[in-house]
């Protein structure tokens, strides 16, 4: 049994049938996805109309700036286009590739997303020191640092290695969702549903609070990622390296009792 394998064994029994190693990753992932809606809906209404990790639909919005002359439209999906290539990069380069029998959540993709969430940081405090009213050149940075944001995010998910699973590119979970209803027992039907859920939940509170109360904008997607990071750090690092110091304990005594034993056996009675 490799040791992903083991450590996950370990959780299962610990947890229980149901609240499995693959359904805590699940459920970090679908957070990942409202962390991805917040920042589009934050980035479609305050920065300039356009997407910050659908770059089909800025692809899109390229042609229709170009066919308005829309020079606006075109720098702001440009500026986003550029900037999400650029993290992806980066994710892709921290985050690694997927690897034969490696863990649920492996370390690299949470310093991928340690990463992501110091991009964000960064941008939160810029927003604060403009009011949240960003024009110019800071409107096309600050549209630029969330690009890099879900780049980062969307390279460090493919670390995964798990086909299908995205939380920024979601056409073809869609489709994956709507083709699954013709198979039977589909395990992928769940996890669909709740990452599209979580995609307009994030992009609703996220517009709701740029409009609404602007200023506190960041906070959304900051605060589920900072969560998502915690427990990541938690669950699958700190948690799983008790208990295999734990298991390895156990392993340690039931060896030493058991060498205590065959002394035992093998030593001759006093005469």
């Amino acid at each position: 049994m490799n040791v992903g394998a083991k450590r996950g064994a370990m959780i299962g029994t610990r947890e229980g049938t149901f609240w499995t190693p693959a359904h805590q990753r699940d459920a970090l992932v679908v957070l990942l996805t409202a962390v991805t809606g917040a920042v589009d809906a934050i980035g479609f209404t305050r920065l300039g109309g356009v997407f910050t990790s659908v770059m089909t639909g800025n692809m899109v919005l390229l042609g229709v700036s170009a066919g308005k002359s829309d020079v606006s439209l075109g720098i702001h999906t440009g500026v986003a286009f550029v900037c999400f290539i650029s993290g992806s990069l980066v994710g892709a380069r921290v985050a690694g590739h997927a690897t034969k029998g490696q863990d649920f959540w492996p370390r690299p993709i949470l310093t991928a997303l340690a990463l992501e969430l110091a991009v964000l940081t960064v941008f939160a405090i810029w927003w604060e020191s403009v009011a949240a009213v960003p024009t110019g050149t800071s409107e096309y940075a600050m549209l630029g640092i969330n690009a890099v944001a879900l780049g980062i995010q969307s390279a460090a998910v493919l670390r995964f290695g798990i086909s299908g699973l995205s939380t920024t590119y979601l056409t073809g979970t869609l489709t994956q969702l709507v083709a699954s209803f013709t198979k039977r027992n589909e395990p992928m039907v769940g996890r669909n549903v709740n990452v599209l859920l979580a995609l307009i939940v994030g992009a609703g509170l996220g517009a709701a609070v740029a409009i609404k109360v602007p200023r506190a904008a960041p906070a959304v997607p900051v605060g589920i990622l900072a969560f998502v990071v915690v427990c990541g750090e938690i669950v699958f690092h700190r948690r799983t390296g008790v208990e295999r110091r734990s298991a390895d304990a156990t392993s340690h005594a039931d060896t030493s009792d058991g060498a205590g034993v065959r002394r035992g056996r093998g030593t001759a009675p006093p005469g």
